[in-house]
């Protein structure tokens, strides 16, 4: 995986995309997490725009005599929202030329900075093997934000991934906000029970399968050698024609069909993302036709 791929310039996108979404779409699955209010305690969190009807008293006039415009100070809260994000970080997240680990952390990225502008509570996990590991935990802010979210640049992607044994035994708020599952998906482990328990601890659950072109498109063909991107014991010597072609695509459509229709058995979002799409086409395409946002 190339490092650096959580730069300056991604952040200075997310910011462009984040003041877009602002001023065109609802928010986070449609906008049903925008009704809850800020806290009144002396922890200070952020700054938003002043809108009409807001408290006065919560203006910063010192910000205004310099700038001339309005922001309103916006504090801590006990029932604040809390984003968990889950990476996949198995060996199978790097394959491709377009390697789908660095569409997973950009991907991380721009949800982590959507929700701390919302004034949520983020943490970003990543799952190896049968375990969980905490990178990011419970930032608040976007000043937070911008002092952790290049830790995202340390991931390394290896190894296989049990998602549902990974996450399983980990505590979770009830209730309490969004849950996201960035992952390939293509696996025969159990990740079923892991949407199950985040479904009936009431929180809202996005599952995004991240696959690269070749994985949706491929194009070998003849003789190959081929390994298990997971497994590296495991090698096929096969050769590629029209009726391995055909098989491969049945399979495919079978692992994406499993993972979108559990997802919408138990309430949860769902939507496949390419490696090659721009963050962009994402978040004003993608994630409004799957109704994530509106």
């Amino acid at each position: 995986m190339a490092k650096g791929i959580i730069n300056e310039a991604l952040l200075q996108q997310i910011e462009t995309l984040q003041t877009l979404l602002e001023n065109n779409i609802g928010g986070l699955f449609g906008g049903n997490r925008k009704s809850k209010t800020y806290g009144s305690s002396c922890e200070f969190a952020d700054y938003r725009g002043y809108l009409p009807g807001d408290d006065i008293t919560k203006i910063d006039w010192n910000v205004f005599a310099r700038t001339e415009k309005l922001y309103q100070k916006l504090y801590l809260d006990e029932r604040q929202m809390h984003t968990r994000i889950y990476i996949d970080a198995s060996r199978s997240m790097a394959y491709g030329k377009s390697q789908k680990a660095n569409q997973a952390l950009r991907l991380a990225a721009a949800f982590a900075y959507l929700s701390v502008h919302e004034m949520d509570r983020v943490s970003v996990y990543i799952i190896k093997d049968k375990e969980v590991h905490e990178v990011l935990s419970k930032i608040v802010g976007k000043d937070a934000y911008a002092q952790n979210i290049f830790k995202l640049n340390e991931i390394e992607f290896d190894g296989d991934s049990y998602i549902s044994e990974a996450i399983l035994p980990t505590t979770v708020g009830m209730g309490d906000g969004l849950s996201i599952i960035i992952s390939d998906f293509l696996t025969d482990n159990n990740y079923e029970d892991a949407i199950q328990y985040l479904s009936e601890k009431k929180r809202d659950v996005l599952c995004l399968q991240l696959l690269s072109m070749e994985e949706l498109n491929p194009k070998l063909r003849g003789k190959m050698h081929l390994f298990d991107s997971e497994d590296m014991d495991k090698e096929y010597r096969k050769k590629i024609d029209k009726d391995v072609a055909r098989a491969y695509k049945q399979a495919l459509e079978y692992a994406t069909g499993r993972i979108r229709n559990y997802c919408f058995s138990r309430g949860a979002k769902y939507m496949l993302v390419s490696a090659e799409d721009d963050i962009a086409k994402i978040f004003f395409e993608n994630l409004p036709d799957m109704g994530v946002i509106k």
